[in-house]
């Protein structure tokens, strides 16, 4: 056997087992990076954990530091998690050139990476508007597999 299907066998049976998640759309080659439980415990409480690579660590560095103005709600943590989210999530930022820049107001949802996947084109604004959508930032909605860090193309279905 060699060396690329057997990193592609364990890398396949650590995500099966859940110890590893996809950092980032899988079709760009991103680095599966291990998800920090306390990252998934605190933030996945109101809306998905976002894959760390969504953004730069400038931006995960202003979100860390203004929880209690977490878009437009207080999400403060006990100053131990604070540190340990914020040291989980520099270490893991996107630093690949799609995320090299800021988004405006550090939102995934308005970086250009995302503006170019999500098109007018092939994602028309009603879609957002639908019950069961959402929002921009519901990427559960479509991304089946999304929770598990994977944005892979083949895994989305827009609901009706």
């Amino acid at each position: 056997m060699n060396h690329a299907i057997s990193s592609q066998i364990v890398t396949t049976l650590l995500l099966a087992t859940g110890l590893l998640s996809a950092a980032h759309a899988d079709s760009d080659g991103a680095a599966f990076v291990p998800q920090l439980p306390k990252y998934i415990q605190e933030c996945s409480a109101c809306h998905m954990a976002f894959p760390p690579g969504m953004l730069p660590s400038a931006s995960w560095q202003r979100i860390m530091g203004n929880l209690t103005k977490h878009f437009g709600t207080d999400a403060s943590l006990d100053d131990a998690s604070t540190r340990e989210i914020s040291a989980w999530l520099q270490n893991h930022a996107g630093t690949h050139r799609r995320v090299s820049e800021a988004p405006p107001q550090d939102r995934i949802t308005q970086s250009t990476w995302f503006l170019k996947e999500h098109n007018q084109r092939e994602i028309p604004s009603a879609v957002w508007k639908r019950a069961a959508v959402g929002s921009a930032s519901n990427c559960t909605a479509c991304h089946t597999k999304a929770a598990q860090g994977s944005f892979n193309e083949h895994d989305i279905k827009i609901p009706r």
